[in-house]
């Protein structure tokens, strides 16, 4: 009873931190709850996420006022076609000594941070893509056949432009299963937008201010792990992964007709992280039926891809989604 009794007290102090932290977020990222609670959840739960809105949503200052908030030490890296691994890796140069001798000395690169922003990620070559893909798996880097370790907590916030494609290298889809999250950046509405004008034009601006420490951070990733998750939720996540691949007997008529391949495990994996985070963000114990609603649109709809048919006729995974969510949740409640 006592280490309950512990749990909980941990629980509720870490919930009243971040709403401390929500709150200096969304003063300097006005009106766009639902993106920093989303951004949130990725770094609570040691995560990636990928933000996917046109160019002058505030994704730029979204990070950066991420940073300063949670305590991270962060890189920006703008990503074009003639970007080369060595540009975010860093690369060994010879040096030489004030007695003539000569040696290798390692210059790291940005990737060299606890929070990477990864500017239009797509417009990468898939060289220099896969060289990032190493470090977001395994929080460490490859350089001259030795491997060095990345800074911990190692996070990407990643940015893609949902329109312009030319001249951009689609990510594939191991790299995509690595972003836990797909943060969907929309437009203002005019309420909004008339705050963020009023905000950012005048003498002064609003101003971050530190919340967490990344020690702090790293202590709230192993908390969340501990949060309990009801039987029921763990069924529901298992139920509603497993129903988007085609080929499972679960599937329903809509999927299988319209779905080329589904989410793999990793997806369960990252709805079971992200429920607790946004029941902590809820300032709750544990997570319900709710979050895992929610949370199913962006931790799936880019782990899965429409089939060729289903594109010609104007699907979109938005909507397959949300209707096979709502499926799921119905039958299990009524259960």
């Amino acid at each position: 009873m006592t280490d309950d009794t512990d749990l909980v007290a941990e629980i509720e102090a870490l919930e009243g931190r971040l709403a401390t932290a929500r709150e200096s977020v969304t003063r300097r990222f006005i009106g766009q709850e639902r993106v920093v609670d989303l951004a949130l959840s990725a770094l609570l739960c040691g995560g990636h996420g990928l933000l996917v809105g046109l160019p002058g949503l505030g994704k730029t200052r979204l990070v950066e006022t991420l940073s300063t908030v949670m305590g991270l030490s962060a890189n920006r890296i703008q990503f074009t076609p003639d970007l080369m691994p060595a540009d975010i890796l860093g690369s060994e140069v010879l040096e030489t000594g004030a007695d003539g001798s000569r040696a290798f000395k390692f210059i790291p690169g940005p990737i060299f941070c606890q929070l990477l922003m990864a500017d239009e990620i797509n417009r990468a070559s898939p060289r220099t893509q896969s060289a990032l893909l190493q470090a977001m798996q395994e929080r460490q880097v490859t350089v001259a056949g030795e491997d060095r370790a990345l800074d911990a907590p190692f996070h990407v916030l990643a940015t893609q432009n949902p329109i312009e494609q030319e001249g951009t290298y689609p990510l594939p889809e191991a790299q995509l299963d690595r972003f836990l999250v797909q943060i969907d950046v929309p437009y203002p509405d005019r309420g909004t937008e008339r705050d963020i004008l009023l905000a950012t034009t005048g003498a002064e601006e609003e101003e971050a201010h530190g919340v967490f420490t990344a020690d702090e951070l790293i202590a709230a990733q192993r908390l969340l792990r501990r949060m309990p998750v009801g039987e029921a939720i763990v069924e529901l996540i298992l139920d509603l992964v497993r129903a988007f691949r085609p080929e499972d007997g679960s599937a329903s008529e809509a999927v299988r007709d319209a779905v080329a391949w589904g989410p793999g495990p990793r997806a369960a994996q990252a709805l079971m992280l992200t429920v607790r985070a946004r029941a902590m963000l809820q300032g709750r114990l544990a997570p319900n039926v709710d979050d895992v609603a929610v949370m199913a649109q962006p931790v799936l709809v880019h782990r899965m891809a429409l089939n060729f048919a289903a594109r010609a006729r104007g699907e979109n995974l938005d909507s397959l989604i949300a209707e096979t969510v709502s499926q799921i949740t119905r039958s299990e409640a009524a259960a």
